[in-house]
């Protein structure tokens, strides 16, 4: 595999093509990365995978007109092809009065900040296969779980390297480690229940162990076993962490700089003012150590830092890329993804002051919902409609598991009755503690 020198030497040679050809600006985002995942089912292995892949993307600009090529040949005679497309697509491109690259006086200057990402690991695949069949065995071992769906462990290293010709150049390796289960109940009526575990991180030292994955995949699929469906009406939800991290990132698409540019987001007119609950605040760190989305720059070479998108309950900020603060007339806020658009790195919600169990104390009938179906946001409105499944509340108890039923609501409405409890954890991209909203519709028996 490169290094990433050499994926910052490939990312500014194809840079230095495009201006040499007449480029008013350009810039290279380069990635590479290999990969090996051991599947095993039933006690068996069933498929071993490595993988090996790099590519290289150059966008040049020629007043406001812009257009991207990318190639996974990254011979000499490659680039010099590469950056001749790239030319001949921008001067038949549109114009788009908007387009560019980041600002020069707001790149990145100095050594990137030190996130250890990358701990060098390389991992045989005899040593995934055997913590797969480790943490199958564990869940298959938990009375109640009659079959497996499988186990899987992965290990990954990927270099990402940016160049622009306004004078940016960096490169970082991540690694990536990861193990999964998923098995499966019969209940007394013959039917059967899954669920799984999973558990990723940048080190492998950090990894849980096999047994500890296995037995909650096991004990979560038992759980499931019988479930009914809940009863229609409105009602107090309560969301798994597993889950409840995709209403924020319904916020994040909310609040990009495209989407109010635009005009189509549900929040376009709600800068500065109360999006929440008083008491919640959501952060975005990319600066998080061993984070997985933490990174040291952003897709446009601008440098990033922790910020807070929603403080006590406020909307503070958007989520710019130089395109749309130019549109909206305000400063890029590091957040451009690569490739174009924005993206967030680590985010979280603080965490509350009661516990899941005082959340749940006062509620007559309601639910706990553990897995969601389908994708239903609408970014416009922010109408929301998702299948679910989990667990019924009775009288402050969870008590009977629940399948076959849709929550429904509005974002705005949700997000301003929403409490987090305090058992927030950083296990994903997205994390956040258990989130109860109120007055849900549920549609169920």
């Amino acid at each position: 595999m490169t290094t990433p020198e050499h994926a910052k030497a490939l990312s500014e040679a194809a840079v230095a093509r495009a201006t040499a050809l007449g480029a008013d600006a350009a810039d290279a985002l380069f990635s590479a990365d290999t990969a090996v995942a051991v599947s095993v089912r039933l006690g068996a292995l069933e498929e071993v995978e490595r993988s090996e892949g790099a590519e290289l993307s150059l966008r040049v600009f020629i007043g406001h007109r812009s257009a991207s090529v990318t190639t996974s040949d990254l011979s000499d005679a490659a680039l010099d092809t590469l950056a001749d497309r790239a030319m001949r697509m921008a001067r038949e491109a549109t114009e788009d009065r908007w387009a560019g690259l980041a600002p020069r006086n707001r790149l990145l200057h100095g050594a990137p900040p030190a996130l250890d990402l990358d701990d060098g690991a390389e991992v045989e695949p005899e040593t995934l296969k055997q913590a797969a069949l480790a943490a199958e065995d564990a869940a298959r071992a938990v009375e109640g779980v009659t079959s497996s769906e499988g186990a899987s462990a992965t290990a990954s290293r990927s270099i990402v390297a940016l160049a622009t010709s306004h004078g940016f150049s960096g490169a970082y390796p991540v690694t990536a480690h990861s193990l999964a289960a998923s098995v499966l109940a019969k209940g007394a009526g013959g039917g059967l229940q899954r669920d799984a575990a999973h558990h990723t991180v940048r080190h492998r030292s950090a990894l849980e162990t096999p047994e500890m994955i296995g037995e909650r995949a096991g004990v979560r699929a038992v759980a499931r076993r019988d479930p009914i469906r809940p009863r229609s009406g409105s009602m107090p939800v309560i969301f798994d962490p597993r889950v409840g991290s995709g209403l924020i990132g319904a916020l994040t698409g909310a609040i990009s700089g495209p989407a109010i540019a635009r005009g189509t987001s549900f929040l376009r007119d709600m800068l500065g003012k109360q999006v929440f609950a008083g008491g919640i605040t959501i952060h975005d760190d990319p600066h998080r150590p061993r984070g997985l989305r933490s990174k040291p720059f952003d897709g446009e070479g601008l440098p990033v830092s922790p910020s807070m998108l929603i403080e006590n309950g406020m909307l503070e900020s958007w989520l710019l890329d130089s395109a749309s603060a130019r549109q909206l007339g305000l400063e890029p806020t590091g957040h451009a993804g690569p490739g174009g658009g924005t993206a967030t790195s680590n985010l979280y919600m603080e965490a509350g002051t009661i516990s899941p169990e005082t959340l749940i104390a006062d509620i007559e009938y309601g639910l706990w919902v553990t897995e969601l179906i389908g994708r239903g946001v609408n970014p416009v409105t922010g109408d929301y409609s998702r299948g679910a499944a989990g667990f019924l509340i009775e009288n402050g108890e969870i008590t009977r598991p629940v399948a076959e039923c849709t929550i429904a609501g509005n974002l705005k409405d949700m997000y301003r009755a929403m409490t987090p409890a305090n058992d927030l954890e950083f296990r994903y991209g997205v994390n956040v503690p258990t989130l109860r909203v109120e007055g849900m519709t549920i549609a169920g028996e």
